[in-house]
């Protein structure tokens, strides 16, 4: 019968009381950062909807601040934890991808349902699929790209 191994380092949650007001300080700057963001996407997709379209005017917005958003959580959301580099390229490529992929997919099913969706109705549309989004992107964020790493040991144990 195989088994399961758990390595105690590695918890989801942590016993550290430190690790849990961590964990409430990055959901915090989090939800500004995704505050503000997502604000700034919505405005920038009604400035840019008439002239461009829905699907192009969504694409504009995330890429203008998708990587204001990450940059903001490298140097605050997520101060002081090292980061791989190469990760946080991947996850800004990633986060575009997915941010286009699925507002683009959202817009067309809102075009399927609604005759002639207004550009409140497509905004609002893409303001609820961003925060659902949002708690993804957080949980890759905080257990991926920043993921918290313990010190290594300093002594073998031997038994």
């Amino acid at each position: 019968m195989a088994t399961t191994r758990c390595a105690p380092e590695h918890r989801l949650l942590a016993t550290d009381p430190d690790r849990h007001h961590e964990l409430g300080t990055h959901a915090a700057w989090y939800v500004v950062a995704g505050v503000v963001t997502t604000g700034l996407q919505a405005v920038l997709f009604l400035l840019l909807r008439d002239e461009l379209g829905s699907q192009v005017a969504n694409l504009v917005a995330i890429a203008l601040t998708t990587l204001g958003n990450t940059e903001f959580h490298r140097r605050v959301t997520f101060a002081g934890r090292r980061s791989n580099a190469g990760k946080r390229h991947l996850q800004d490529l990633l986060t575009f991808a997915f941010y286009a992929l699925y507002g683009s997919a959202v817009l067309a099913v809102l075009d399927a349902v609604v005759d002639r969706p207004t550009s409140w109705e497509e905004t609002g549309t893409l303001l609820l699929a961003s925060l659902v989004g949002g708690f993804a992107r957080f949980a890759v964020l905080r257990w991926w790209v920043f993921a918290h790493r313990a010190e290594p040991a300093t002594a073998a144990h031997t038994g």
